[in-house]
């Protein structure tokens, strides 16, 4: 007889266990886990859905919503998130996952939820969104419970096996520095404007991201910003989620000054260092394919490697 109810104190090893079973293409540490979900300030455990088999874990759905905001007061009171699910394989299609979705629905629902989304949560999603090509019948498992697709990011990797610094990139560097511009490794005193302009210009989780990783293991070297006459004008950085060396990102160039190749000159410079520290490739999560990010990343030789569908649930 199948059993539901909500996470419990001990559950976490059994959790894991069934993630990589069900999901051996996306692994979870223990450490991961603790981090990425019982550490995350939104977390709650009537949030975190699960069947039992008698003493045996089956299924698994996680559900929550914003308590405390990402940036200002703004707890998107109208927003809940599912951010992955599973159900051991010899129990699928007996509709443990399906009533394993309706509890966390419900959940939601209970806390004011009137959109559900898969899984564009910030800060800690695991991925961005349902990878149809790996999980066809995860993608399937949404649509039948009403989940439609909003848009689907791109994740792109780049060997650095072969790259190197161009002579036109040193040329376009030069003729900017005549303009006036610099780009220089972030210091103590430039911390607060980059961590501002990233939120305010671009994403909070951003924000959050540089000043996170930084009081945990991101040293100011992977940090990169430009300027025009003082003003910050851009940043990138690399291995500042979950102290992965080789994640890029977040990068972002003013819009004002989009159009002379100051993206393109953060990102060469981000992927020489990296590659000076001995790192063998780039990549990130989450970019738009067709987004001006998206064709610089693609010119300069990043491949896609993964597409995520974001999907929505209306209550």
């Amino acid at each position: 007889m199948i059993t539901y109810r909500c996470y419990q104190s001990g559950d976490e090893e059994n959790i894991v266990a069934l993630w990589n079973s069900c999901l051996p293409k996306d692994p979870i540490t223990a450490s991961r886990f603790r981090n990425l979900v019982l550490l995350d300030a939104n977390f709650d455990p009537k949030g975190l859905q699960l069947a039992y088999d008698e003493d045996r874990l089956v299924g698994c759905v996680y559900g929550l919503r914003r308590l405390l905001p990402m940036i200002g007061t703004d707890l998107e009171e109208d927003s809940g998130w599912i951010t992955f699910f599973f159900v051991a394989k010899k129990y699928q299609n007996n509709g443990i996952g399906t009533n394993l979705f309706q509890n966390v629905v419900k959940f939601l629902k209970e806390n004011g939820r009137k959109s559900i989304f898969f899984s564009s949560y910030a800060p800690n999603y695991i991925l961005p969104g349902l990878d149809e090509a790996t999980y066809p019948e995860g993608y399937q498992f949404l649509q039948k419970q009403g989940f439609t697709r909003l848009y689907s990011p791109v994740a792109m990797d780049l060997s650095l096996l072969d790259f190197y610094m161009t002579e036109d990139i040193q040329q376009l560097k030069t003729k900017r520095e005549a303009e006036g511009y610099t780009f220089s490794i972030a210091e103590d005193k430039d911390l607060y404007e980059v961590i501002q302009f990233a939120n305010k210009v671009f994403n909070p989780d951003w924000g959050r991201a540089i000043r996170e990783g930084i009081l945990q293991v991101l040293p100011l070297e992977r940090i990169l910003i430009a300027r025009h006459q003082e003003k910050l004008v851009g940043f990138c950085l690399y291995g500042g989620y979950e102290g992965v060396g080789e994640r890029f990102g977040p990068f972002g160039v003013d819009p004002e000054q989009q159009g002379k190749g100051l993206g393109k000159l953060l990102l060469h410079e981000c992927l020489f260092r990296m590659k000076a520290e001995g790192l063998h490739n780039a990549w990130f999560l989450w970019t738009g394919e067709k987004s001006a990010a998206g064709h610089l990343y693609l010119k300069t030789g990043f491949e896609i490697t993964r597409t995520f569908h974001v999907m929505k649930l209306e209550c």
